[in-house]
């Protein structure tokens, strides 16, 4: 069975997506790095999915769900305009991904949030901390790339569906 992950995409990539002219878009590509600006994708593999979210005053929105086709240190200098999701520089893993279109206006309800669950590797699972009234009052505990449980993965699935 695939597992699904969550990554948060900064002020900066998608304000930079934004002014490209990218929202609408479906990205062919996304990066796995080794540092906290791009983290690794650790464990993913073909058939995953990774759901790609942004935190704007204090709403967390689902901006994207991709599903990764193919991981691999590849040619990341021939990938367009999706450069922006983090390659700096040919560095990074490129991952390639089928996905649902960049939309920023798919906030995740206030009444799920705090109901979302990630799991680690020794099956320990793990809640988002700093939900008050709906509202998300620091990122830290989004980033980073983590595995998601199955339950919220299918209540992030529904938001994502085009």
């Amino acid at each position: 069975m695939p597992d699904a992950f969550t990554i948060l995409w900064t002020q900066d990539t998608c304000r930079a997506l934004r002014e490209a002219g990218l929202t609408g878009q479906r990205p062919t590509v996304a990066y796995s790095g080794i540092h906290q600006s791009l983290p690794a994708w650790s464990g993913v593999r073909p058939g995953d999915e990774v759901y790609a979210l942004h935190v704007s005053r204090r709403v967390v929105y689902v901006v994207s769900r991709m599903r990764i086709v193919h991981v691999g240190q590849e040619d990341c200098c021939e990938v367009g305009d999706w450069w922006r999701l983090g390659e700096g520089g040919c560095g990074a893993t490129t991952v390639h991904v089928e996905s649902t279109p960049v939309r920023f206006d798919v906030p995740i309800p206030g009444d799920l949030l705090p109901t979302l669950t990630w799991r680690n590797r020794r099956g320990r699972t793990r809640g988002l901390k700093y939900v008050v009234d709906g509202l998300l009052e620091h990122s830290v505990g989004l980033q980073g790339f983590y595995r998601l449980t199955p339950e919220s993965a299918d209540e992030l699935g529904k938001l994502a569906a085009p």
